[in-house]
């Protein structure tokens, strides 16, 4: 692991701690949209959100380079207990439902094309779906107050039991054939996303059933996380839609499916191939830095409250965003998440650039991988698949 030398403690600063509030331009897209719109006159700008991520992004990605600093151990305490920080993630949810509560009014108002209205749907689906991972952040924590904000940020995504199964289900099952969660050499997304989006909500509603009968309680009451936040759900959709119209719905929809579809993308993404092994005793190793891949890029750490540095993450799932650590030992992938979403929606070119570091990762021996079944090395040195 990379270190600064702990003597440096007393005087170190976050250089970064300026840059992290560049978090809240994402929930501002459909305003920047608007703004750009009314500026340029270019209908074709309500599409910013996709264009900003995966255009724009990547840019400037490779521009700013890679940051693989991390802080002195002696820090970390400080640094975990500085509330500057958690305002960052608080401040996301008031941006996040402003700018859905606006684009209801704009889809409700009857002035947008329905390319216009499904460009801002877009716009507003980036939105909702970069709010999981602040809800990730967020539900990750021991404060009451942070776990019902990742609840409240959720709910614009439909997504709601994914407090549940994540933290869990994914947390336990990470990197092994039964998470479905962790994406398989040779799978395609396309392939994945069924699996993952059906396997995420059987898996949440039967981890709830089991603590709930634990505790000898109703399964279908208010004590059920995942009923609730589908409720949440249900109650927003509910409200916008009698405030401005059930034109709204549809729109509503699709913005929630892009958000979650993004979040099985960096799914896909984050555990790719890569295995724990089974122990003597028949259970699995336990999580290593080995079995996540990472990404140092600058700017998209940045947006993303650090996601990218996951093999800490899942190391210590606690351990707040700033002070989430690079490993020289796990895996790289070759971009930040921004790239690399748009590469794993064209399998080809995914298994042309990801199959040989993951082979590599492995020193070419492909039974330590996490192999789609019925595959087997054959297929991880066959032509890449076609979706």
């Amino acid at each position: 692991m990379t270190k600064r030398g702990d003597e440096d403690a007393p005087t170190w600063r976050d250089p970064k701690r300026c840059l992290w509030p560049l978090a809240l331009v994402v929930p501002t897209l459909p305003f920047q949209a608007a703004g750009l719109v009314s500026l340029t006159g270019a209908g074709v700008l309500w599409w910013w959100g996709p264009f900003f991520s995966f255009v724009l992004l990547p840019l400037l990605d490779h521009a700013t380079g890679r940051d693989s600093a991390n802080p002195p151990e002696a820090a970390m305490a400080s640094l975990e207990a500085d509330r500057y920080y958690r305002w960052c993630t608080y401040l996301y949810l008031p941006l996040q439902f402003g700018a859905l509560v606006w684009a209801c009014d704009q889809w409700a108002g009857g002035t947008l094309s329905v390319a216009d209205g499904l460009g801002l749907a877009a716009t507003t689906g980036v939105v909702a779906g970069v709010a999981i991972n602040t809800a990730h952040e967020l539900g990750h924590k021991r404060e009451q107050l942070e776990r019902r904000l990742s609840r409240m940020a959720l709910a614009q995504s439909g997504y709601g039991h994914f407090y549940v199964e994540h933290n869990h289900g994914h947390h336990v099952r990470v990197a092994t054939p039964e998470d479905h969660a962790s994406s398989r050499m040779g799978e395609s997304f396309w392939r994945f996303l069924p699996r993952a989006v059906t396997g995420s909500a059987r898996s949440a509603w039967h981890l709830e059933r089991r603590r709930l009968e634990r505790r000898g309680r109703p399964v279908v009451s208010r004590h059920n996380d995942v009923l609730t936040a589908w409720a949440l759900t249900a109650a927003l959709f509910a409200v916008l839609a009698v405030a401005f119209g059930p034109v709204v719905l549809p729109f509503l929809l699709l913005q929630a499916v892009i958000g979650f579809c993004l979040l099985e993308t960096v799914n896909y993404l984050e555990h790719y191939g890569l295995l724990r092994r089974r122990r003597q005793d028949g259970r699995y190793e336990r999580v290593t830095p080995r079995h996540s891949w990472n990404s140092n890029n600058t700017v998209s750490n940045l947006l993303l409250f650090q996601l990218q540095r996951h093999s800490d993450h899942h190391a210590n799932p606690l351990r707040r965003y700033q002070t989430l650590r690079h490993f020289d030992e796990a895996p790289q992938l070759p971009s930040g998440y921004a790239t690399m979403i748009v590469v794993a929606w064209f399998p080809p070119v995914w298994r042309r650039v990801m199959d040989p570091r993951l082979r590599a990762h492995y020193d070419g021996d492909l039974s330590r991988a996490n192999v789609r079944p019925g595959q087997g090395k054959a297929h991880a040195n066959a032509t890449p698949e076609r979706s």
